[in-house]
């Protein structure tokens, strides 16, 4: 898969694509390091912006993280069972900023708010947590 600076589809949704296929297929496994910014815009002959913008929307879907250290593959998050009341709703959204940091939550990473039948609300790590209902 190499990005064509011709096609209608911008370069760095291409990049991204690329870089989301890796990540999906083992090649970039987690934990592994991005190429840095100068080696990916050197590899695919496309700017720095361009490689910040596709960065920036897989870090959207929760797919890598960035640090000082570099941007790394996130670890998918063990999933803790969350079991919902009779007549409990969840609403899913986007965490925020004080949320965000409190939970130390990823960007990209919705919260699950979890209405709770007596009135009261929990929210949850949206990539943290597997809802589950009651059992019959």
């Amino acid at each position: 898969m190499t990005i064509d600076p011709r096609s209608h589809t911008p370069v760095y949704v291409q990049l991204a694509d690329l870089l989301r296929h890796q990540i999906e297929s083992g090649q970039l496994p987690t934990g592994s390091i991005l190429s840095s910014e100068a080696r990916l815009t050197q590899e695919h002959g496309i700017g720095r912006d361009a490689v910040r913008m596709a960065i920036g929307i897989l870090r959207s879907e929760g797919l890598v993280s960035t640090s000082r250290r570099g941007t790394r593959v996130r670890e998918t998050p063990r999933r803790e069972p969350v079991e919902l009341a009779p007549g409990a709703t969840v609403v899913a959204r986007m965490p925020t900023g004080e949320e965000r940091r409190s939970m130390q939550l990823d960007e990209g990473v919705p919260v699950l708010e979890v209405r709770h039948p007596e009135g009261t609300t929990e929210v949850l790590a949206g990539d943290q947590v597997e809802l589950t209902r009651p059992t019959a």
